[in-house]
């Protein structure tokens, strides 16, 4: 991606939707009572929480409490999780699906009777209009598996979205019904063989009629998922606008239906997971479009492609906690019962330490989601596409590292194909390539950041440069304060505390944590100012620091929610919380201290040598040592 890119990126801020109107859930039965309006009991949205973070502030009102949802609601979820639970356990053989790299028609017309392809269609287009929550609890058992869970989000996460964030009524009422039945597929079609990342250099191109009527569109996709038997596409192509009187080629959206003619499609790739999507080339030969099929406006379709693409990662958190508790149950079992030196597995601490690892990292996943879910569903049009983004960075990674470790406790079985854990290692590894790889979404949010520091700090130097002695004392008295070592609060603790006071110390940790991280940005702007869009390692641990810190908020806001209702266990996740924040703490000061300037542990210097030389020669260089010179 170059760096015009990146700041076209960093400008790409995504806007959500109003909160979705309660449905009912259609199994052929009499529909649930629907409530006039799903109620997430928190704070309205007012200010970006991840963005604050970036200037030394932690904005309470965001994220505490915990987001909490009613009890009708509540009862919703659970009468729409039991039926898509039991068609996962019963219905799907995940084993079948790998092998023959096919989803078969049953367990596809399956998931269209559930509902599952219309999941946040609203309900008067024939969708089941669930909340940003709901569809995160049902992500946990979709993801149960890969095949199905990529095909699904293909279809209605990003396939369809277009229409449903930016499209207009004629076409959401035009298209809406049939994709939301699952009588029609949909799919997104950006990547290109010469544009991945760098979304804005794609080279398909629509061309205007001369009767002004259609678009013609010519040009290949690759990696398309659900390609070879989509029925609708969202199509994104070069268009010619005029701005300012000259002519310019700026990307378009387009509603593609397969019936347009024109359309063909390779075979699918032969992937190392996933292997039950279709994911495979598609090729568009003069496949006229109407005018009335593009999506939001000419020459707009970057920034329907961003909002499309950042609206849905939040729920890769829900989706691997999903799976890692899946892999959990599936291996204590092995644990518990096998026996080594007369021992069961269980009570060996290398064994212990992995299961912690999985249970530390499942609760921070859908602490991060539904937090960010709740997020989503308050009233208005809040941008949590930063927090999206971290979400999906950390389940990503986390996710892969705990398949890994649940295959590692049954050792070679676990290798076979006669257990599920070697299916899992391989479909989770798409997860920190796909919807964005995790490189370019570290780039993101460390830049979008970095950027609303820099102009709050601009503002604030204006303001000084006119006489604001005030805010220049202010600003003075701060960084003397954290020179002197002088303790920080920020709120969490003490007369107006959101977090219980069990986990004190770990909010603390978590405010000491943020100053450093609000005062580390403000020294990096003054050190490299615009020329900060190349550093790419100090931009990596900048975002690795953020991530943590949204993640040690996320489950101090959860566990002092469940304290403080009396959840069952909830002692239990206390001690989730503090071993993590603990982790995290330390972990963020290491990063920091790598981040000053000079800093003898910031190795970036010997690490760009050491790739030079090896791109350069195309090699490793080092003589092999069994080599002599005399």
């Amino acid at each position: 991606m170059n760096v015009n890119s990146f700041l076209a990126l960093s400008r790409a801020f995504p806007r959500g939707k109003n909160m979705l109107i309660c449905h009912a859930w259609h199994l052929g039965k009499q529909a649930l009572p629907v409530q006039q309006r799903r109620t997430i009991r928190t704070h309205s949205r007012s200010l970006a929480y991840a963005k604050d973070l970036f200037l030394g502030q932690i904005n309470k009102a965001e994220v505490f409490p915990y987001p909490e949802i009613g009890n009708d609601e509540l009862e919703e979820i659970k009468q729409f999780v039991a039926p898509v639970e039991k068609f996962f356990s019963e219905k799907v053989d995940s084993a079948k699906i790998d092998q023959e790299a096919k989803i078969p028609a049953e367990t596809l017309n399956g998931l269209k009777e559930l509902g599952l392809f219309g999941i946040m269609i609203p309900e008067e287009y024939g969708g089941l209009g669930l909340s940003n929550t709901m569809y995160a609890r049902l992500n946990e058992i979709i993801a149960l598996d890969g095949s199905i869970a990529v095909t699904l989000a293909a279809h209605q996460a990003i396939g369809l979205k277009g229409i449903l964030i930016a499209g207009n009524d004629a076409q959401k009422n035009k298209y809406l019904p049939k994709l939301a039945s699952g009588e029609h597929i949909a799919a997104f079609c950006l990547t290109e063989p010469n544009s991945g990342s760098d979304a804005a250099s794609i080279q398909t191109r629509a061309i205007l009629s001369e009767d002004g009527k259609h678009y013609l569109i010519n040009g290949s996709k690759i990696w398309i998922s659900n390609g070879g038997f989509a029925d609708i596409m969202t199509v994104f192509a070069q268009t010619e606008v005029e701005v300012d009187g000259v002519k310019k080629d700026k990307i378009t959206a387009f509603i593609v239906e397969k019936a347009f003619g024109g359309i063909s499609s390779g075979k699918p790739e032969d992937k190392l997971g996933i292997r039950g999507s279709y994911t495979c080339e598609v090729s568009f030969d003069n496949v006229p479009v109407p005018v009335e099929n593009v999506i939001g406006e000419v020459g707009g379709g970057f920034k329907v492609a961003m909002n499309i693409l950042n609206s849905g990662r939040f729920s890769m958190g829900s989706s691997c906690a999903g799976m890692i508790k899946k892999l959990m149950e599936l291996t204590s079992e092995y644990a518990a019962t096998r026996k080594q030196f007369n021992k069961s597995l269980s009570e060996f601490g290398m064994i212990q330490e992995k299961f912690a690892l999985m249970a530390i990292n499942a609760f921070v996943m859908e602490s991060m989601a539904y937090l960010t879910a709740g997020m989503m569903d308050r009233p208005g049009v809040p941008d949590c596409s930063l927090e999206a983004a971290m979400v999906k960075v950390f389940s990503s990674e986390g996710g892969w590292i705990c398949c890994s470790e649940a295959l590692q406790v049954l050792g070679g079985l676990g290798y076979t194909k006669n257990y599920p854990f070697e299916r899992y290692v391989r479909d989770c590894r798409i997860l920190p390539i796909f919807e964005g790889t995790n490189e370019i979404l570290r780039m993101y949010v460390a830049l979008t950041g970095m950027q609303y520091a820099g102009k709050v700090l601009t503002g604030k130097i204006k303001e000084m440069k006119k006489g604001n002695i005030f805010l220049a004392l202010n600003m003075a008295g701060k960084k003397l304060k954290t020179s002197l070592g002088a303790s920080v609060d920020l709120g969490l603790t003490g007369k107006d505390a959101v977090v219980h006071p069990s986990l004190e110390e770990s909010a603390k940790k978590l405010e000491q944590n943020v100053n450093l991280f609000g005062s580390t940005v403000e020294s990096l702007l003054y050190r490299y100012g615009k020329s900060i869009v190349d550093e790419q390692l100090i931009l990596k641990r900048v975002a690795d620091v953020l991530i943590n810190l949204y993640a040690m908020t996320a489950v101090l806001s959860r566990a002092s929610r469940s304290i403080t209702i009396g959840l069952r266990n909830h002692d239990h996740e206390v001690l989730l919380t503090n071993t993590f924040c603990n982790d995290a703490f330390f972990k963020n000061n290491y990063f920091m201290v790598q981040l000053q300037k000079h800093a003898p542990e910031n190795n970036d210097a010997s690490i760009k040598k050491i790739a030079k030389a090896v791109l350069e020669n195309r090699s490793y260089i080092c003589s092999h040592p069994l080599e002599r010179t005399f």
